[in-house]
């Protein structure tokens, strides 16, 4: 059977290896120090605050070791972590917290205005910041022997809410099975190693943070470095003072890490790769990392299906730049076309995941969890995707992006990624606007470099490269692109910027 309490059973295997660097304090803790602090956060939970099993805790937090404790603690105690965005307004976490009805939520000092806000918005029996109120509640543990709570493998590790880019955001039910399957694979699938080093810099609120590496790192037994926050600079001297040899981002993190003089100057001679997940890759960023000398590949997740779905060889990156690889092991993949039947190679289809890395669908939401994962097992992602002869897959963007004009087919991500190479475009996204003759037409929003190119420049750029059909028909120019917190643009608010400036 699964055991949910991954961090104790590498802690058992080994305890005295460095789990975690802090870089905020300059802390480093081996997997003793933090299995034992996991347990105190376990023993508040179920012995000072009489949480029982099933019960939901909630996290508004920045990345720091408390995190990790919180996260860890709920398997020991089997207590449901809900952890939240910490870019939401305190509207949107009342939304959240009224939907997952947690007993309580633990939060740092630097979220206590939105604190206050939300205290007028819910109630909850417990508000306890992990700076001011944690010490005296562990302080209360009774002197009395600890055991874990035992859990099954379908028994809730997190609810994780979707960004609600696509509606209201909807908790995604995580169960044990779940993560640790995910540790275990993305281990044998990426062969990750034992003294692999990987700093985390995304927010561990999101399932990258939480799933892509703090989890298989763990499973492995390699050290994590926790930055607060992402700042370029900072990242470019960690992977140099810590020696990262793995480094997981998005694509924007990985053009703001370009952009920055550290992309050339920072010795990158023990990183074995990199990987970008959470929006399709441009190949001129894969082009310019392997310049550096760095491999790098392609990943691809859901939260609903598990963050890593998917591999490739470092030989397989260069032969195959802009794929995502092979389904791990034990994954099965379907693309189907609009009748749901299979497409054959080299077309595109929505993309089917099956297999023990799926969730458990959605939390309270029966109708959202039935059209998301059938009879069958298999779940829906809602992203198109083709496969070539050798089983590689490649993103072709998301299905509710696609944009059909005049009847044909058009593939955001296509477009996109050929703006993105124009020199003096930094950011780039293509939204269907809906046209009277054509049904729908693309309009692009650019985000211009330091010499901004003019509306004609780029049509012109992307006439030599592309089909008349797929240029946009036009193109806005913004100083940003809306995106979530783990880089995807908000596509919905770009549509109603245009609309609204149509009117």
């Amino acid at each position: 059977m699964i055991s949910g309490d991954l961090l104790g059973e590498r802690a058992r295997l080994t305890p005295e290896k460095l789990a975690l660097v802090y870089l905020a304090t300059g802390e480093r803790i081996t997997y003793a120090e933090l299995d034992a602090r996991a347990v105190r956060m376990a023993r508040v939970w179920r012995q000072v605050l009489d949480l029982k099993k099933g019960e939901r805790l909630a996290v508004l937090a920045d990345n720091r070791p408390e995190y990790l404790d919180l996260f860890f603690a709920a398997p020991k105690a089997g207590v449901i972590l809900v952890p939240l965005g910490t870019r939401l307004t305190p509207r949107e976490l009342a939304g959240i917290l009224e939907d997952a009805k947690p007993a309580g939520l633990f939060y740092g000092t630097e979220h206590a205005e939105t604190v206050k806000a939300l205290r007028d918005l819910v109630t909850l029996d417990h508000w306890i910041s992990l700076d001011e109120d944690f010490a005296a509640l562990a302080a209360a543990v009774p002197d009395t022997s600890w055991v874990r709570e035992r859990c099954d493998p379908e028994d809730l590790w997190c609810l994780l809410y979707t960004s609600g880019t696509t509606g209201k955001p909807k908790g995604v039910m995580l169960p044990y099975r779940m993560i640790v399957w995910n540790g275990y694979n993305t281990v044998a699938g990426w062969q990750l190693r034992a003294d692999d080093v990987s700093p985390i810099f995304t927010p561990l609120y999101h399932a990258g943070g939480l799933g892509a590496f703090l989890a298989p790192i763990f499973t492995i037994g390699g050290t994590v470095v926790l930055h607060r926050a992402f700042d370029a600079a900072e990242v470019w001297r960690t992977i140099e003072a810590e020696g990262c040899t793995v480094v997981l981002g998005v694509p924007t993190i990985f053009k703001l890490l370009m952009d920055d003089p550290g992309f050339q100057t920072a010795d990158l001679s023990r990183v074995r790769w990199l990987i970008s997940g959470g929006a399709p890759l441009p190949t001129y960023l894969i082009a310019a990392y392997q310049r550096r000398g760095v491999a790098f590949k392609q990943g691809y997740g859901l939260t609903e299906v598990g963050v890593n779905c998917f591999a490739m060889t470092v030989e397989e990156s260069v032969a195959k730049p802009g794929s995502i690889g092979k389904p791990l092991m034990f994954t099965e993949t379907r693309l189907i076309g609009d009748d749901g039947e299979e497409v054959p190679a080299g077309e595109v289809g929505e993309l089917l995941l099956r297999g023990p890395h799926v969730s458990r669908g959605y939390w309270r939401n029966p109708e959202a969890t039935a059209a998301a994962l059938d009879a069958e097992g298999w779940f829906h992602t809602g992203d198109l995707a083709r496969r070539d002869a050798e089983g590689f897959h490649s993103i072709a963007g998301r299905k509710k992006d696609m944009i059909i004009s005049g009847g044909v087919n058009v593939y955001p991500a296509e477009i996109e990624g050929e703006l993105l190479q124009h020199p003096q475009v930094r950011d780039a996204a293509l939204v269907g606007i809906p046209h009277p003759t054509w049904g729908e037409v693309g309009v692009a929003f650019v985000v211009p470099g330091v010499e901004p190119p003019s509306a004609d420049d780029l049509v012109e750029f992307l006439g030599a490269r592309l089909a008349k059909y797929k240029l946009p028909r036009d193109i806005v120019f913004l100083d940003a692109l809306p995106r979530t917190a783990y880089g995807k643009v908000v596509k919905g608010s770009l549509r109603d910027l245009y609309l609204e400036r149509e009117k």
